[in-house]
């Protein structure tokens, strides 16, 4: 069915159109392997979406381990063709924040990434899943002493220091224990990336890294990140390895990655000279964008590297310095894509909104105020499943996934079950006007920081999380129940 731009709606935002076609899916925003069957339902490899909540029930959050691998692969090979010639390759870090558990820790490894961890929990979810602690990274900004001790117990090949006060621990710490800390150094270059404020990471006031302006110590003229480089060389029990940045999350464009690589180039070099120190490693960090919405384009990783490589080519060469070897932590980018979350429809309702009246046939004189429909599909899940849009003012996408529909298309809001006003889970899409209680929608892009956020808000169990691969699907985290939750109540 081809839908008319006159059914748009004036609630709309203006970069939400109208779909040519209610029932196609648009590919940037699946996982390979996700398409319509011969009946009309969303499958993934094959299987189709009613099977799935049969054995598996909703919300059901639904992974493609070979959509996951494939995107590992194409970092990992897109970065290492592109810094071949300038320092051997680059080291690929998956960052675990964005969607961990053991299964995944085990793809990540069996695709020669390595592991970036940011807390005691993600450090115990790699030991149990069996990497080596010389291929896992440790971040944060507040690791506690606990954390520290066993990221020396798991050899960790670095953490990550964030501050002055907690490279004194770290080296306090290992020296206590005989042991040597490998170590980088998160600095904040200034670069502000093209983001939502409360993703970007690298402007001064904010908690994470050590300033590299002049006038954020005590001692005149010396920045946080300088006063870092000189004590932690002066620690025999710390092995500077390097430096370390991140701008940001959701970022397009490549220009903000290529001015923090160059920031963090002429630093290097000022230390390598002031200091007669060679700091041989570099991390750029990750924050690679994916397609949430049709007007999302996101790059592809070669073009990506190639553009980074480029840089860091010509930065080094104008320094006259030997490149350091380069890392980048891509999480988002290889797993928020090959997931989509899986709802049941239950109540719905129409509200009707005043807006200014548009042109174009709609009712109403222009510059008039007319009353608009707007739909709310309630389902299954919420914030719990999916807290982005009220945290972040995040946009999604949805379809209806259990059949296919010749009904008119009609603005409407997807929203949770939770009592909360904000409790949306795509505040703005197209959906067929018969949509009704039991279809099953489907959320895309939902692999990073949904699951891994998740809560368990007016009691709602956690999702369980499955894999498909060639046909078969497994779960690879068991959805909570309501007893779970009660053993954790002491009161009886």
């Amino acid at each position: 069915m081809t839908t008319n731009p006159s059914t748009a709606s004036a609630l709309a935002p203006e970069w939400l159109q109208v779909p040519a076609e209610l029932n196609a899916l648009h590919e940037p925003l699946w996982a390979a392997g996700v398409a319509r069957n011969d009946a009309g339902e969303l499958a993934i490899d094959g299987i189709p979406v009613s099977e799935l909540q049969r054995q598996f029930g909703t919300p059901l959050f639904v992974m493609s381990e070979n959509d996951f691998r494939a995107r590992a692969r194409a970092f990992s090979d897109a970065f290492n063709d592109a810094f071949a010639d300038i320092c051997g390759g680059v080291d690929v870090y998956y960052a675990g924040k964005s969607f961990l558990c053991t299964t995944v820790v085990r793809w990540v490894e069996e695709e020669g990434l390595r592991l970036d961890t940011a807390s005691g929990g993600e450090l115990a979810v790699a030991a149990r899943a069996g990497i080596p602690g010389a291929d896992v990274a440790l971040h944060g900004n507040n690791k506690s002493d606990g954390e520290i001790h066993r990221a020396l117990d798991m050899q960790l090949g670095r953490i990550v220091v964030d501050s002055l006060d907690e490279l004194e621990r770290v080296a306090a710490i290992a020296a206590n224990r005989g042991d040597t800390a490998r170590v980088m150094l998160r600095l904040t270059p200034g670069v502000h990336a093209h983001t939502h404020e409360f993703i970007a990471t690298a402007h001064e006031d904010q908690k994470f890294g050590l300033s590299m302006a002049g006038d954020s110590t005590d001692q005149a003229g010396l920045s946080a990140a300088e006063e870092a480089v000189a004590a932690a060389s002066g620690h025999e029990s710390i092995e500077l390895l390097g430096l370390h940045c991140h701008i940001g999350s959701q970022i397009f464009e490549p220009d903000g990655f290529a001015l923090a690589a160059e920031r963090l180039l002429d630093f290097l070099a000022a230390m390598q000279a002031k200091y007669e120190i060679v700091l041989p490693e570099l991390d750029l960090g990750g924050g690679y964008g994916i397609a949430y919405t049709p007007v999302d384009t996101p790059r592809p990783a070669a073009e990506i590297a190639q553009a980074m490589a480029a840089v860091v080519r010509s930065k080094c060469a104008a320094l006259g310095i030997s490149a350091p070897r380069i890392s980048i932590e891509p999480g988002r980018a290889i797993v928020g894509s090959t997931t989509f979350t899986l709802y049941e429809v239950g109540t719905l309702k129409t509200v009707r909104v005043d807006a200014p009246a548009a042109g174009g046939g709609e009712p109403g004189e222009p510059g008039k105020n007319v009353t608009y429909p707007r739909r709310y599909v309630s389902v299954d899940g919420g914030m719990s499943d999916n807290p982005r849009p009220v945290l972040y003012d995040a946009d999604y996408s949805a379809i209806l996934a259990s059949r296919t529909s010749d009904a008119a298309p009609q603005l409407s809001r997807v929203v949770g079950k939770h009592c909360e006003s904000g409790d949306i889970v795509v505040r703005d899409v197209y959906l067929p006007e018969d949509v009704a209680a039991g279809d099953l929608l489907a959320v895309p892009g939902t692999g990073a920081y949904c699951w891994a956020l998740s809560s368990n808000y007016n009691y709602l169990a956690r999702p369980g999380v499955v894999a498909v691969r060639d046909g078969a699907v497994r779960l690879i985290v068991r959805g909570e129940t309501e007893e779970d939750l009660l053993n954790r109540d002491m009161g009886v």
